[in-house]
């Protein structure tokens, strides 16, 4: 993206909601005013240095390597090259974004794997502290926005374990290791199904296994928020039985009204809305359904407010705001050869989440992660009352996460 292209994003959605003047004036003054948490996604990306890579390329790289070289660049290059951070900044705070719930950790239970991205992010807040700040705290959430800054409370696409299998304890340790690091938030599987529990692209549907409800229990005793946004729908609804502290799906989307495995029926949503958790509506087009675009994302919304009622629904958007020059970078790169799907990536055949009618410009733009504060226009023009707009944009993540914080801690 460029700056062109989030005013082009910007006019792509006043298109589809066409409000009139005195709800895009309310709308933009509420988000200026309000917490804004992001329930999960990625900060800003910035691009890679093509040059670089490709002669990583020509000197032998594995698929490894390049992909953490890569992925490094994209998370942190904005702390050493100046233009990147120019627009790293332009795009928070066109967003208008308090908070990121900020993905923090690569998908699955590998320790090595998992510390890689939370060192990352580490990393940028220990050196953008002027601008963007870890949030240890869920008053760190608070302080950030009275200051007029942002931050980033960090999460875990997977649970840490050592899987040395020597006993329960011993496995789960290091779940508190994590939480001294700065991870508040973990998945309890991906996609994949795991030694805790089903993912949701799983045929079968087996739930949480007798290691899983201990895991919970650790997390719950520690002060990790259980998310169950990329798990099986008999898992979600084990953890929420046996979970003592609200638990959440931090981006999905409701099944009623698009079936996609990735979205929650109304028993799992019930069980979620019953622990004090909540659901997170994402941005993905092809979990949206219906015209994919942000009329359907706020469609979601109004589904889980109308069924379940106001405090059980957020927005994490899953996506991400990407460097203008990340074309032309990659551009620089030799073409890589084919390879074999990655683990963690069990996506059924033909899944909608990759067929071209949910990638059209007009819905990519709608809901892109600039147009936060048209969501907020957007909920205004469908009637909701500004505390109800405040607990969806930031007041229920925020609620949760205090209800889930350690008091000793």
């Amino acid at each position: 993206m460029s700056l062109q292209t989030i005013q082009r994003a910007r006019e792509v959605a006043l298109g589809i909601l066409q409000p009139r003047q005195g709800e895009i004036e309310h709308g933009l003054e509420l988000h200026q005013n309000s917490i804004v948490c992001e329930a999960y996604g990625f900060a800003p990306r910035a691009a890679v240095d093509g040059e670089a890579v490709k002669a990583a390329v020509e000197a032998g790289a594995s698929e490894v390597e390049l992909q953490d070289m890569m992925e490094d660049m994209r998370m942190t290059r904005y702390v050493t090259d100046p233009r990147e951070r120019e627009e790293f900044v332009a795009a928070w705070e066109a967003a208008g974004v308090t908070c990121i719930f900020q993905n923090a950790g690569e998908e699955g239970n590998s320790i090595p794997r998992l510390i890689k991205r939370l060192a990352r992010f580490t990393y940028v807040t220990d050196m953008m502290r002027d601008f963007l700040r870890k949030a240890v705290t869920p008053d760190d959430i608070v302080a950030a926005k009275e200051q007029n800054q942002h931050c980033l409370y960090l999460t875990c696409n997977g649970v840490p374990l050592p899987q040395n299998w020597v006993s329960v304890e011993e496995e789960r340790r290091y779940i508190r290791v994590f939480f001294q690091l700065g991870i508040r938030m973990m998945h309890l599987t991906y996609n994949r199904r795991n030694v805790i529990g089903d993912g949701c692209a799983e045929p079968a549907n087996a739930g949480l296994s007798d290691f899983g409800r201990a895991v919970v229990a650790e997390m719950n005793r520690v002060g990790v928020i259980v998310d169950v946004a990329h798990s099986g729908w008999q898992t979600c609804l084990d953890a929420a039985k046996v979970s003592e502290r609200p638990l959440v799906a931090s981006h999905s989307g409701c099944w009623a009204l698009n079936q996609h495995h990735r979205c929650k029926p109304d028993e799992v949503i019930r069980a979620i809305a019953d622990t004090g958790g909540y659901i997170g509506i994402c941005c993905l087009p092809a979990l949206l359904g219906g015209s994919g675009d942000l009329q359907a994302m706020l469609d979601h919304i109004d589904y889980v407010v109308k069924k379940f009622g106001v405090d059980y629904v957020a927005i994490g958007t899953d996506v991400a705001y990407a460097s203008s020059a990340t074309e032309q970078e990659y551009r620089k790169i030799p073409q890589p050869r084919s390879m074999r799907r990655r683990w963690e990536a069990l996506w059924p055949p033909n899944d909608p989440l990759f067929a071209p009618e949910w990638r059209q410009e007009h819905q990519r733009l709608s809901l892109a992660w600039t147009n936060w504060p048209l969501f907020t226009v957007g909920l205004v023009q469908r009637g909701y009352s500004d505390e109800d707009i405040q607990k969806i944009l930031g007041g229920n993540v925020l609620r949760v996460a205090r209800a889930v914080w350690p008091e000793r801690n």
